[in-house]
């Protein structure tokens, strides 16, 4: 009888072994349907209330409300409507909408960068921070957009951290749902104190108060 050997069956093991990549693995984003209870639950509710698609209260139990929040949401976004939030759902849902956290960060920088501008002028500041979220040249979150390097004047000297008032939650919350009076712009300057020859020569869409929006 031959005889056999585990020395070559576990080089063997090693070998193919070495082939597979080690690091971090990510754990894949649940699907959440009627009946899930948890905070992702409440996580999706809040942010289909920011985008207009759920009302009432926010509970973090997947009920018939909120199945129904998600079909409209995706019949609106031309997915699969079926009433589950699953990964793909959640992805197109976190791209155009904002957690609570977030929309904290996105009223920071609407009363830090433009209180004092029309309201109008606040909305369309928000805007561009909603653009950039989908730009493919900009971060694809709304904190990355607020906090890139050198983004935006009142992060890099602290007004940032002002407290905002009401009306700069109301003005990031209608940009949040879809408001754009900047035109799709990514940008935006002070002709009074702009020094950069860059960002003048990016094309113009509006003018609101004391700042130009370009792209």
């Amino acid at each position: 009888m031959k005889k056999f050997t585990l020395v070559p069956i576990l080089l063997g093991l090693l070998v193919s072994f070495s082939f597979i990549p080690i690091g971090k693995v990510e754990a894949a984003t649940p699907a959440l349907s009627y009946g899930s209870k948890s905070g992702d639950v409440w996580d999706l509710q809040f942010r289909l209330r920011t985008r207009g698609y759920f009302s009432g209260k926010i509970t973090g139990v997947y009920d018939t409300r909120t199945a129904a929040a998600v079909r409209n949401f995706q019949r609106n976004y031309g997915l699969r409507i079926d009433g589950i939030a699953g990964p793909q759902m959640r992805d197109k849902l976190k791209k155009v909408s904002v957690n609570a956290s977030e929309l904290d960060a996105l009223a920071r920088l609407v009363y830090s960068e433009s209180r004092g501008e029309p309201f109008v002028g606040q909305v369309a500041v928000a805007s561009v921070v909603m653009n950039r979220v989908q730009s493919h040249v900009f971060p694809e979150s709304v904190k990355g957009v607020i906090f890139q390097r050198w983004a935006f004047t009142a992060v890099d000297d602290g007004q940032y951290w002002l407290t905002p008032n009401a009306e700069a939650y109301k003005a990031a919350l209608e940009a949040v749902r879809g408001w754009d009076p900047s035109h799709h712009s990514l940008y935006y300057f002070n002709p009074a104190t702009a020094t950069s020859g860059w960002i003048w020569s990016r094309p113009q869409t509006v003018r609101i108060g004391h700042h130009i929006f370009a792209r």
